[in-house]
């Protein structure tokens, strides 16, 4: 456990040393004002039942976060180790290859939640200045953190999986990032096309991105949800794995 820990702060303390880290934070917050700007805009021009942080998820900023920002978190896990030449000095260390995938991912996982944090801090000062409770409301806040949690989990398992595959940073950015546009595309996709005997339409549906954070926003915690996201992290963490452990097939 110790050897893990003594991982995970290495990968934090990787992420918060480099200029990458602290662009993505950057761009976040950035990408996050502009969202509540237009949204408190919408807010003024009329009343609105749903909350804040459905409306949130419903924009485009949401996404424009989410899917390039964590392919750049992950991007660095095995793809700079490989090109620094650190990767065979740090496996041939006294620590098991499933100790350092989890660690990797667990510090990817821990800075994506770091850079999501001041967004609930804003919320709860807007809440606090307008007295308005649709701005901080407990179960959607609950139910939507939740939702991003599991989705960046399994964003960054991809991640991690693309990063193991090459030396290179970019490359690996652009694999990840392309499995998780793959995974949102599939989303697109008409709820309607999953009652209509369609088997496409009823998969597309059980593993829409959208439908899930549509039903966390509204904090609605559905099992097949967190079972989806639970067990692609699992897989991907899995696959991780087994690229790691083929270093001792060559």
């Amino acid at each position: 456990m110790n050897v893990y820990l003594a991982l995970v702060r290495r990968e934090l303390g990787g992420a918060f040393n480099s200029l990458t880290g602290f662009v993505v934070v950057a761009v976040v917050l950035l990408l996050t004002g502009y969202s509540l700007t237009d949204i408190i805009g919408k807010l003024n021009g009329g009343a609105d039942d749903r909350p804040v942080v459905e409306m949130f998820y419903q924009s485009a900023y949401f996404w424009l976060i989410l899917l390039p920002v964590t392919p750049v978190i992950t991007m660095r896990s095995f793809a700079a180790e490989k090109a620094t030449g650190t990767y065979e000095a740090l496996m041939t260390t006294p620590v098991g290859d499933l100790q350092v995938v989890l660690a990797k991912f667990t510090g990817a996982l821990l800075f994506f939640l770091l850079t999501w944090l001041p967004l609930l801090a804003v919320l709860a000062v807007l809440r606090q200045v307008t007295k308005e409770p649709a701005f901080l409301e407990p179960r959607a806040t609950f139910g939507a953190f939740l939702g991003l949690t599991l989705m960046g989990s399994l964003l960054l398992s991809m991640g991690c999986l693309a990063s193991a595959l090459t030396r290179s940073q970019i490359i690996a950015a652009m694999l990840s990032f392309l499995m998780g546009v793959g995974l949102w595309v599939v989303s697109l996709r008409p709820e309607a096309a999953a009652a209509d005997g369609d088997v496409f339409g009823r998969v597309a549906d059980h593993v829409s991105m959208m439908r899930h954070m549509g039903d966390f926003a509204r904090g609605v915690v559905d099992s097949r949800h967190v079972v989806f996201y639970v067990s692609g992290t699992v897989l991907f963490l899995f696959l991780t794995t087994r690229v790691v452990e083929s270093r001792k097939w060559k």
